[in-house]
């Protein structure tokens, strides 16, 4: 199958249009992700319904990629633990080149076919824990050596591509394949690709957290109170939960540190 995110723009002479036309034509093409996303919910399903038991078996979900792909598993790995309350062990995003990378590209990290099972081992990862693959083109060769050891190993292994066909789905035990299309300036993934990407794993992470208890009716009640903007959410959100006061609220949060722990102490006391 070919490359689609390496064709060909549809558009053409890009600077010598209008700024309007710049945003309403990145704009238009931005509304096509969604779209190739509702395609694939199905396979988005089975990968998230495979991790769940194996996260409440103690198992940890990894996410590797190169690039901007490899940045945004770093990201939705590191709001898990401040908006789902769980800790920092247990969604891990590596990218290529290590840490540096997030700010700077490290020059033929991504062609390194050695250095994600390295990466990955340096957590000693094991059975029970789960393997995510990000790669617009599906053919980084960092992350398809790592899910080929991962498979070996016998880890769950899944993978968010966006063209079809490629080896890294090939590998995957639960591929995800979100066909995009050409992107506005040609081959530039870090746009509709990447877009893809995110909303892919927005969605995983967050079903995930819900499946394994983090969320209760449709409140963050494990988030980390790290700012006063949480706090006074965590604050509403008691109040709501066990109808008192704002005062008893402030008071419970501070001796408990999330919404959770407080209200099942505020009605343990009342019973």
């Amino acid at each position: 199958m070919g490359k689609t995110t390496e064709s060909e723009s549809r558009y053409n002479d890009l600077e010598k249009m209008p700024v309007s036309d710049l945003l309403s034509s990145i704009n238009h093409e931005d509304s096509l992700v969604p779209l190739a996303i509702n395609k694939v919910l199905g396979n988005i399903e089975k990968l998230i319904l495979s991790i769940v038991p194996r996260m409440r078996n103690g198992g940890r979900l990894f996410y590797i990629g190169a690039g901007t792909s490899g940045r945004l598993g770093v990201v939705d790995a590191s709001e898990c633990p401040p908006t789902f309350g769980v800790g920092f062990d247990k969604v891990i995003g590596i990218i290529a080149g290590g840490d540096g990378a997030i700010r700077r590209a490290v020059e033929f990290a991504e062609d390194d076919k050695e250095q994600a099972w390295k990466d990955l081992k340096a957590y000693q990862i094991n059975e029970k824990d789960t393997v995510i693959g990000i790669a617009a083109s599906g053919y980084t060769p960092y992350v398809l050596s790592g899910l080929k050891k991962a498979n070996e190993e016998g880890l769950l292994t899944g993978c968010i591509v966006c063209n079809a066909g490629s080896p890294i789905a090939a590998v995957a035990q639960c591929p995800i394949e979100v066909v995009v299309g050409p992107e506005f300036v040609t081959g530039s993934t870090r746009m509709k690709a990447g877009t893809a990407q995110k909303l892919v794993l927005n969605m995983i992470s967050t079903a995930v957290m819900i499946k394994l208890g983090h969320v209760k009716g449709n409140k963050m009640v494990d988030m980390q109170l790290t700012n006063n903007k949480l706090v006074d959410r965590g604050v509403k959100m008691l109040m709501a939960e066990i109808h008192a006061s704002e005062d008893v609220a402030i008071r419970l949060l501070e001796e408990f540190g999330s919404v959770r722990k407080a209200a099942d102490a505020y009605l343990r006391q009342k019973v």
